[in-house]
């Protein structure tokens, strides 16, 4: 009926076009031509001429409109349709065929923001990022101002580790959402991991705001502090852990960390061997154990707590690394060329799991004086 309705309504207008036009061609063929003495008059009712070939021209105008009108709601209401089917078929489970009616959808109308939008939350579901973000890349130009497309954008980016277009995403969110507390913690985990940590601030201390009780803020904080080199300000957030958390093995061992920044090495040692008695096999307390009796001076704890931490975890560089400087002093202080070698040894272990570590030319230098001239048919075996 409505189909009916459309096409009269077509034919009614080139019928007033067609009339119009009809009669525009009779006016002009009877009309005598005028004399030189009226060429005033004939100025003053030349508008009226040519409007009629306006309201031809415009007929023929609104005539070609609705033709494309009808065509694009004949494509929208198939879009729709098809829309309406993915919608059942998600709901019954059947996501591929679900995916085949969206694809077909936005074929049909790739305007349909609402298609996009679905596409992106089902590829989603079966964790195909790279495509759910291409659905929620369209779905976001087509509707800027939908906060579930961008949260979503933003999700898929997070997923894929492309954390600076993430943090894109989820800016955008922010602003359409400026009270929902997830998506600013997100944008501030992503800005941390592109170390912005200015925005990284930003977005936690707003989240803060949204929610003074939230879980794990005041840790983050610390972290952000830390990374900034704050390390007085991230002790101050890792105390203000909820006493819940001040027993978490995680925060304990970022707070000891904070403290061996500031040179607390004392404090920093005790919540090491409490996360222990917590994680007797947590490699890296046991590593940031070692440097603390380094700098408390007990060099033969530092020596057992590197090689517990090597024993746990063989490619931990760090750990092979500061026992070699343990071992370096104590072949300094006895005076003993074994401990000397077991120090190089553990470096050149270090430089084969890492060989672009920090000042990995001062270590290759230290192995070569250390050989120079003692040695030489060993040397060639100690070389990264």
């Amino acid at each position: 009926m409505a189909e009916t309705t459309r096409f009269v309504g077509l034919r009614f207008w080139w019928n007033m076009c067609v009339k119009q036009g009809h009669s525009s061609c009779k006016a002009i063929n009877a009309s005598p031509k005028a004399p030189s003495a009226l060429s005033s008059h004939v100025k003053r009712e030349a508008p009226t001429y040519g409007k009629k070939h306006v309201r031809f021209a415009i007929c023929i105008w609104l005539l070609c409109l609705l033709l494309l009108f009808s065509a694009g709601c004949r494509q929208q209401e198939r879009a729709v349709a098809l829309y309406v089917d993915a919608v059942s078929l998600r709901e019954a489970g059947q996501n591929e065929k679900a995916v085949e009616k969206l694809k077909a959808a936005v074929k049909s109308d790739e305007h349909f923001s609402l298609a996009h939008s679905l596409l992106c939350e089902i590829y989603m579901e079966i964790n195909d990022y790279e495509k759910s973000a291409a659905s929620c890349k369209k779905a976001t130009e087509l509707n800027p101002w939908s906060f579930k497309d961008h949260l979503n954008l933003g999700w898929d980016y997070l997923m894929m580790e492309k954390y600076a277009l993430a943090a894109k995403a989820y800016n955008r969110a922010c602003e359409l959402e400026p009270d929902h507390l997830g998506v600013h913690l997100n944008a501030a985990i992503c800005y941390y991991q592109i170390r912005h940590y200015d925005e990284a601030l930003m977005y936690t201390k707003r989240a803060q705001e949204i929610d003074p009780k939230a879980n794990g803020i005041q840790e983050f904080l610390g972290d952000i502090y830390a990374a900034q080199g704050d390390y007085r300000q991230a002790v101050v957030e890792y105390e203000r852990a909820p006493k819940d958390d001040s027993h978490n093995p995680q925060i304990m061992t970022c707070l000891a960390v904070a403290y061996i920044e500031s040179r607390h090495y004392e404090p920093a040692r005790q919540l090491l061997e409490s996360v222990i008695q917590i994680q007797p096999r947590n490699n890296t307390a046991y590593r940031h154990l070692g440097y603390c009796y380094l700098k408390l001076g007990t060099v033969d704890k530092a020596v057992e707590s590197y090689l517990k931490a090597i024993e746990i975890d063989t490619k931990d560089w760090r750990a092979r690394t500061r026992l070699g400087v343990a071992y370096m002093l104590n072949a300094r202080n006895r005076n003993d060329y074994v401990l000397g070698m077991k120090a190089i040894e553990q470096r050149r272990l270090s430089l084969n799991i890492k060989p672009d570590q920090p000042q990995h030319q001062t270590l290759i230098k230290l192995i070569d004086e250390f050989f120079d001239g003692e040695i030489p048919a060993v040397r060639p075996d100690f070389r990264p």
